[in-house]
């Protein structure tokens, strides 16, 4: 009996956007050919197998997420795709250099912004833009961490428009998360595809949590010694609390709560132990710095440590990010970030900006009421997809609404283009088809920069949507990036 095909590539349509995998119908890119020629040769019963596989390793893993519902934290296995996304090495060499050189900007933008503010001082940027964001700490004015990073770990947001330009569609520089569900993907993939692995040039992205181990140790206190290291989080009721625990683990770290830390007469940071009080050195922290010390921020916290930033600023502790580090995780902020660039690096920017409009400036905000229609507004400093208006896909009255909003608080508000994000073949209830996707990989500065071999690429799991928040229906695949040279 023959055997059905599992996917005809002349009969996947993109449309007219840009897709990742395939140039045009029945031409797959050449960096895809070696998972594009795989799948034209395996059955459709075949692919669902290996999908359904995957969706049971996720369950016996354990790869769930938490989504808030209703009042209820309702645990979720991880969506997954198995069809990877690919981009080629010779393109990510770039992206990575541009990468590396933003967060190189922003730091030295957040450090300026604690201390000279020579940025402001030249005209760069307004004073009200950072005075003005809900991320400003006072608390961390006329200081300087160690090595003068402040973000330690950034995962930024690049989207791919309708003539492939990669873009920089928003940084998140305060707790970033996802990284596990990248590390994880690999392996799930590896277990889907192991035949793949065996024949193409993959670039490997479990060497992370080493990379990330390192950069927390050169913010020790204590260099010589091997650092005691802690992953500081809000509990099991977290949307991140798989995450935060899955890093723990690997690293070698141990998975604390406010509770468990307490900060000695000598401004030093112990751990309760069975065996008595031991000292952290670095705390890599996964809870707001609203919550992180009741003594400085909210007296209401119970998730913090009373007197940690009392620690950190007296050289007791590192802290990875930095309290204060989310003064530039703000949509606002990123307007200016090329600017940053040239300014305390005299270089162009590698990776563009998303074209921005503020609606603080009186000829923006005038612009973005008459097109509300055509754009996305968003939020200056909400996350996850929540809080924005997708102008296309939105009611007369959603529209009337954010006018309103805007009106009344400009300086929160920001709007972009609606962009013809890429797409990727992906398998859906109707089979494959395309659906739009994004990718966040994650940078790490230290002593030195490393970037992630691809990131964590998100994918909207609905016809059209281009919302790719797990949280809002979206999905993820496994980002490879390969060497063609090899």
């Amino acid at each position: 009996m023959k055997k059905n095909k599992a996917i005809d590539w002349k009969n996947y349509d993109p449309n007219d956007f840009f897709d990742e995998l395939i140039a045009a119908k029945g031409k797959p890119r050449p960096v895809a050919t070696a998972i594009t020629d795989y799948l034209g040769n395996l059955g459709s019963e075949e692919i669902q197998a290996r999908q359904q596989a995957a969706e049971l390793a996720i369950l016996e893993m354990g790869i769930s997420f938490t989504i808030y519902s209703e009042g209820e934290n309702i645990d979720r296995a991880w969506p997954f795709d198995i069809i990877p996304r690919v981009i080629s090495l010779r393109e990510w060499e770039t992206i990575e250099q541009g990468l590396a050189q933003r967060l190189t900007a922003l730091n030295m933008f957040i450090n300026d912004i604690y201390n000279d503010q020579n940025i402001v001082k030249d005209k760069v940027i307004p004073k009200y833009v950072f005075a003005n964001s809900k991320n400003f700490r006072e608390q961390c004015r006329g200081f300087t961490p160690p090595l003068g990073v402040w973000a330690h770990i950034c995962g930024s947001d690049l989207v791919r428009d309708k003539d492939g330009t990669v873009y920089v569609l928003e940084d998140n520089l305060r707790v970033p998360s996802g990284v596990s569900y990248m590390l994880e993907n690999r392996q799930l993939t590896k277990r889907v595809f192991p035949e793949l692995f065996d024949n193409t040039s993959i670039l490997p992205v479990d060497d992370y949590t080493n990379q990330l181990f390192d950069m927390l140790a050169s913010i020790s206190p204590r260099p010589q010694d091997h650092p005691k290291i802690a992953v500081l989080t809000p509990g099991i009721f977290n949307s991140a609390y798989f995450e935060h625990s899955f890093l723990a683990q690997r690293m070698g770290a141990e998975l604390v709560e406010g509770a468990d830390l307490v900060v000695g007469e000598d401004d030093c940071v112990y751990m309760r132990t069975v065996e008595g009080l031991e000292r952290v050195d670095v705390i890599y922290r996964r809870i707001d710095d609203d919550f992180l010390d009741p003594e400085e921020f909210r007296a209401d916290s119970t998730l913090g440590v009373p007197g940690l930033m009392r620690a950190w600023r007296n050289g007791k502790v590192g802290l990875a990010n930095a309290p204060g580090a989310g003064v530039a995780d703000d949509k606002v902020i990123y307007a200016f970030v090329p600017d940053m660039i040239r300014y305390y690096l005299d270089e162009e920017p590698i990776i563009p900006n998303v074209p921005t409009w503020m609606c603080v400036n009186k000829q923006d905000q005038e612009y973005v009421l008459e097109h509300l229609d055509e754009l996305v507004v968003k939020p200056a400093n909400e996350s996850g997809g929540y809080g924005m208006l997708v102008g296309p896909h939105s009611t007369k009255k959603q529209r009337a609404e954010f006018a309103r909003l805007i009106k009344k608080n400009p300086r929160n508000y920001i709007a972009q283009p609606t962009l013809n994000l890429s797409v990727a073949p992906t398998l859906c209830d109707e089979g494959l088809a395309p659906r739009h996707l994004d990718l966040r990989p994650f940078v790490l500065q230290g002593v030195r920069t490393y970037v992630t071999a691809g990131g964590l690429t998100r994918v909207a799991m609905r016809k059209g949507s281009l919302v790719v928040n797990s949280s809002q229906g979206g999905g993820s695949k496994d980002t490879w990036i390969v060497d063609e040279e090899n």
